[in-house]
């Protein structure tokens, strides 16, 4: 008798699907407001997760004077018409102060020093990885997810 044999499963329902219909799970999605983490968030919903689509605002250039790189507003509101869309809450982290001092400063130092910086391998350690997970666990998350 294999491990499966004693229970009934509803056809076209796979086991994940099952697991989290009986044992639901919250999951904060890092949302940028682009496609990857929108269907991401959707997949995770239709597998039967509770999700919260979260925006981390990482930069919001006052002090460098180059909006237009980096247009947040725009982002936000893309991320909350797309939680809005799917049903799901929406929260607003904000880590600029410890995205500057751990990714910006890094960068400038690195392309001062002449050696070619990767802020993104930094930003997912110091930010994605490390601040994003630990604030999400802090409110509730079981777990996180990204696009990307």
């Amino acid at each position: 008798m294999g491990l499966y044999d004693k229970y009934t499963f509803p056809p076209n329902i796979s086991t994940v699907s099952w697991y989290n219909y009986f044992m639901s799970k919250k999951v904060f999605v890092g949302m940028s407001g682009g496609v990857d983490s929108a269907v991401s968030a959707l997949l995770l919903k239709k597998e039967g997760y509770e999700v919260t689509g979260v925006y981390m605002k990482n930069w919001s250039n006052l002090d460098y004077s180059i909006k237009s790189d980096c247009p947040w507003e725009v982002d936000v509101e893309d991320v909350k018409k797309t939680c809005e869309i799917l049903g799901i809450p929406f929260k607003i982290y904000n880590f600029e102060r410890e995205y500057r001092a751990k990714v910006v400063d890094y960068f400038f130092s690195e392309y001062r020093a002449g050696r070619t910086p990767n802020p993104d391998v930094l930003c997912n350690k110091e930010i994605k990885f490390d601040l994003f997970l630990n604030k999400a666990l802090s409110d509730g998350a079981d777990y996180i997810a990204t696009g990307h």
